[in-house]
């Protein structure tokens, strides 16, 4: 069925699609596509990736080589999208279709960096945004006790108003069910809470509309103590739910069984972040403001409570971590003002950790020391790091760029200088900059298969971008502009 998408993304593209042939200023002298909105070019090449990665992302996006070599100039990469479509209809390839990575090497190249269309202003912020894993709907979750769900395909349009039960400062995480009936969200309270997000009630309010069952995370612990919910996850077969907190400590709670199932002391500081490796469940990871990333294995939780390696290399705390899908490659960002990419096989033991800091600020309130900015752990065990955007002021995350339509050739982030930053994965360089926001960037959004990101700041505006000439501005329901909600 997605193939079907793409193939009818590429014909809605058709001229806007094929003006690199003829506006060769829009790509750079080794072919690769560059866009800043808002701003001057920022293309400064890091070093390069260990050849294994950078082999890895090539294949993703890398066309048929029978392809290649029936194509007039054979070799010649990147291959324009006009020469793609006529070397389908001429099956060089001998498969009669794109691949999955002769599609990627069309829509890698287009990104969505137009348009800065609002679709929806409120006077909150807006601390979480994302597309569910179809990309047939989108959450926004607010500061102002309220999480907005969105209609993609019908248009944008407004499909539910969930007011949050038992908050505490702010949503500071949402998560769908695998089988993306239910949504989980956290605050800064020991309880999280649950809600059927498919029923037909548009405002679900909490216990008098709809009910939202809370599971306390806090029941085997001694009474008065009290901590907030940073990071929360389904497990991959949605009978867990796994969360990282502000006492240091990663939670496991069995929804089967409806009761906290395990507690481990996993970090020296609050652990701002969680996430699984890949889709079998069993690799998670963490990261803390004690600077440090780790790997644990589930399968030794009950066993023992140490993790199975640690990754060390930010100077300051962790903000988020998104795995790559494979088990193997992950990305983190830090409140040193640099994202990191890791290779948990260069981990280390828990027995070799030492820290390393030689100055004093509060990232909450305070700029990035200048004497800082170019220091480097002497023990760093990261791939590489990219820099250029802001993390201060909130817990600002980052991603992978999807693997359907992209290959995983970028990742991307917000910033607190009011900008979403995209990066090539492999030379390091910033092709990005989207310009519009007034106000921090805590959460964007790349669509799983359509050449379109969403933002969220704490300006309460949700910003829609898109590769140009796409012709989804015309989808009923779309409005350029929108009139401000109040939700508080």
């Amino acid at each position: 069925m997605y193939f079907d998408a793409t193939e009818a993304s590429i014909g809605q593209m058709g001229y806007s699609m094929s003006r690199l042939e003829i506006e060769p200023n829009l790509c750079d002298a080794e072919g690769k596509w560059f866009h800043e909105t808002g701003g001057s070019r920022t293309n400064k090449p890091q070093k390069c990736l260990d050849d294994e990665i950078a082999h890895l992302t090539d294949l993703k996006s890398r066309p048929n080589e029978k392809l290649i070599r029936n194509l007039p100039g054979r070799g010649a990469l990147p291959i324009s999208p006009v020469k793609m479509l006529m070397s389908r209809e001429g099956n060089y390839s001998g498969l009669g279709r794109f691949s999955s990575a002769d599609s990627c090497h069309i829509l890698s190249r287009y990104l969505p960096v137009n348009g800065h269309l609002v679709m929806d202003q409120m006077n909150s912020r807006v601390y979480v945004s994302q597309f569910s894993a179809e990309g047939s709907f989108f959450i926004a979750g607010l500061q102002g006790s309220h999480i907005k769900i969105y209609d993609v395909d019908g248009g944008w349009k407004f499909q539910k108003n969930i007011l949050a039960r038992s908050l505490r400062w702010t949503i500071t995480d949402t998560c769908l069910s695998p089988d993306q009936r239910s949504l989980v969200y956290a605050s800064m309270s020991p309880l999280v809470h649950i809600v059927n997000i498919g029923s037909a009630c548009m405002e679900s309010d909490a216990n008098i509309t709809e009910i939202h069952e809370g599971f306390d995370f806090s029941a085997n612990i001694d009474r008065g103590c009290s901590f907030g919910i940073f990071s929360v996850k389904f497990s991959t077969d949605g009978r867990e739910l796994v969360a990282g907190s502000s006492d240091n400590s990663i939670y496991v709670y069995d929804l089967e069984a409806n009761k906290l199932s395990l507690r481990i002391p996993a970090h020296t500081s609050d652990v701002n972040t969680v996430c699984f490796a890949d889709e079998s469940g069993h690799l998670m990871y963490s990261g803390s403001d004690d600077t440090y990333c780790k790997v644990w294995d589930r399968r030794c939780f009950n066993a023992r409570e140490k993790p199975a390696g640690v990754l060390i290399g930010h100077l300051e705390g962790i903000t988020f971590i998104d795995s790559r899908g494979d088990g193997r490659y992950l990305i983190s960002n830090g409140k040193d003002q640099a994202i990191k990419l890791w290779d948990i096989r260069k981990m280390c033991s828990n027995q070799t950790l030492s820290t390393f800091r030689n100055y004093d600020w509060d990232y909450r309130w305070m700029e990035y020391p200048p004497q800082a900015r170019e220091l480097k752990h002497p023990s760093d065990q990261s791939v590489t790091t990219y820099r250029g955007h802001s993390v201060l002021r909130t817990l600002i995350r980052c991603y992978f760029s999807p693997e359907y339509s992209t290959g995983q050739k970028y990742i991307y982030t917000g910033s607190n200088d009011c900008c979403v930053h995209i990066y090539n994965l492999v030379t390091g360089a910033q092709v990005a900059v989207l310009k519009y926001h007034k106000s921090t960037i805590r959460d964007c959004s790349w669509h799983p298969y359509y050449p379109m990101l969403v933002s969220s700041s704490w300006d309460g505006e949700i910003v829609r971008w898109e590769f140009s000439g796409c012709g989804w501005n015309n989808a009923p329901g779309i409005k350029t502009r929108v009139q401000r909600r109040h939700v508080d």
